[in-house]
Formats: C-alpha cells, structure tokens, sequence
C-alpha cells in the first residue's frame, strides 16, 4: 500500500517523542500490509472527523487517516495524542 504524508503530519511527526517515532514505523509496516489488523485499533471517526479513520501508536498517540475507495493509497492527515480530535 502506498501512503502518503500530508505537509502537516510532517511537522507533527517530527515533533513526536523518538520513542514514539520508533513504535509508528512498526505500526506502519502493519497498517502496509493490514490497516485493519487488530494491533493496530484501526476505528471510524465520528463528528467533524467522520470522514477518516485513526489507528492507534501505543496507547496515547494516534495517526488520522484516509484511504482511497480501492484500498491501495493510504493519506495520513494527523498524528499526536488525543488532542488532535478536537
């Protein structure tokens, strides 16, 4: 699956724990190959955000989603603690 980085969930990233920076490339090499495997707490937004999906990075942190209708291209909007819903 491709994925691609929006510019914003660049700047995010760059500001993540390195800590975190290593569990989201395991989480990604996951989501590449199942973005609905059940490690990665792959759920529907709800709300304003109804449109994406979040998959979890550790138990804090979360990376908003979307995929294309044909499943095979992934955008990553978001990623931050739980503070990047509102």
């Amino acid at each position: 699956m491709e994925i691609v980085h929006t510019s914003k969930f660049a700047r995010e990233y760059k500001k993540l724990p390195g800590d975190i920076k290593n569990i989201a490339k395991k989480q990604e090499i996951i989501f590449r190959k199942n973005p609905f495997d059940t490690r990665l707490k792959t759920h529907k937004l709800k709300g304003r955000l109804s449109d994406f999906l979040s998959f979890s990075i550790g138990y804090k942190y979360r990376i908003i989603f979307e995929l294309t209708q044909d499943k095979r291209m992934a955008y990553f909007y978001s990623v931050g603690d739980h503070d990047i819903y509102q």
